[in-house]
């Protein structure tokens, strides 16, 4: 994973993001190398390196997010349907040291992915 957090940074608007929805537990923005026509990340604004280390504490935090992409997904039309995807570590695809989800649609998905 990079050592650098960049989701602190567009959280803190350090650097510029495509975002589609902000609130005080979470922010959902485009994603810059999107892997379907509609690619958002839905991030906590809690600092939480992966999946592994989500807590009890968390859980409220946690459905927040499911809920956000419930809503982006509609307002982006998508009606067909769409994937959420949580990469966990390194050996699980995730890039950034940041817990994440991805909201893909706008296209057909495969089964299994990668």
């Amino acid at each position: 994973m990079l050592a650098e957090n960049i989701f602190l940074k567009i959280i803190n608007k350090e650097i510029p993001a495509r975002i589609v929805h902000e609130d005080e537990h979470c922010l959902a923005f485009q994603d810059i190398h999107p892997q379907a026509p509609v690619h958002i990340l839905i991030i906590p604004r809690k600092e939480i390196r992966t999946h592994a280390d989500i807590t009890e504490a968390d859980r409220a935090m946690l459905g927040h997010l499911h809920l956000v992409a419930a809503r982006v997904a509609q307002e982006q039309g998508l009606t067909a349907g769409y994937r959420l995807v949580v990469n966990c570590g390194q050996g699980g695809g995730q890039a950034v040291p940041h817990l994440h989800v991805h909201l893909l649609g706008g296209r057909a998905m495969s089964w299994p992915p990668g």
